[in-house]
Parts: structure tokens; sequence; C-alpha cells
């Protein structure tokens, strides 16, 4: 197993990964609405949304991945009235065949964020 990281997303501040390689498998952990100052940004749910699939797409790439290669996809909201906003952004990241997924409503999120997502991707293979 190798362990991902990379400055481009929030570091990892417990006891895990920003991600971990196995084979051709990506297990990136949850990502959050943080930016690069390390700062929750506060803003509308579609920025915040943004935000999480940005550093979502910073670990991906420092695996030799990218969003094209999910294949499974995990959003935790605090809120189940946000749906609608968040899969509207969420949706602009994706095309056919789209990841499998679920949205799993959570009474809260670390350091008070209101959208959290996790993936499963394949590292692109060579050519």
């Amino acid at each position: 197993m190798i362990e991902i990281k990379t400055d481009e997303a929030p570091k990892a501040v417990g006891p895990y990964s920003q991600a971990v390689m196995d084979g051709r498998m990506i297990f990136a952990s949850g990502q959050i609405h943080v930016g690069k100052d390390g700062k929750l940004l506060e803003g509308t749910i579609e920025e915040q949304t943004k935000q999480v699939m940005a550093n979502v797409e910073a670990v991906l790439k420092a695996a030799g991945s990218g969003l094209k290669d999910v294949v499974k996809a995990t959003i935790y909201v605090t809120d189940m009235s946000m749906y609608g906003r968040i899969n509207a952004v969420y949706s602009t990241y994706f095309s056919h065949p789209f990841p499998a997924r679920e949205l799993v409503c959570v009474k809260e999120l670390p350091l008070g964020a209101k959208v959290e997502i996790s993936v499963v991707a394949m590292k692109a293979t060579e050519k």
C-alpha cells in the first residue's frame, strides 16, 4: 500500500492519509471545503461543493488519476435540504457512466463543514 500526499489539498490532521493506493485502486479520504489556507470556506453550498471537488481532484492527481477514474463516491451532508444544490454542482464533474454513489445525512462534520466527499478511483493505465 502506498500513501498519497499533496500540498494542493488539506493535509491529514489525524491518523489517516489523504489517500492510499493498492495496485490500481485509490481510496481517497473524505474532503471538506477547506482551502489551501487551511480555513473552512464559508460561502454558498455551491462554492463549498466546488472547493470539496477541487480538493478531491488534487488528491487524485497526486495519485496519477483524475475524476474520470472515480468508480465510487460517498457524499456526507448535514442538511438534506441541500441535496439538490450539491447534486447540481457534483454532476458537472462527471459524465456517463457516472460513478456509483450514496449520499448520507449526518449530524455534523469536521470543523463544522456542511459537505464532505470521499471517493474510490482506479489509477489510469499507462499508454
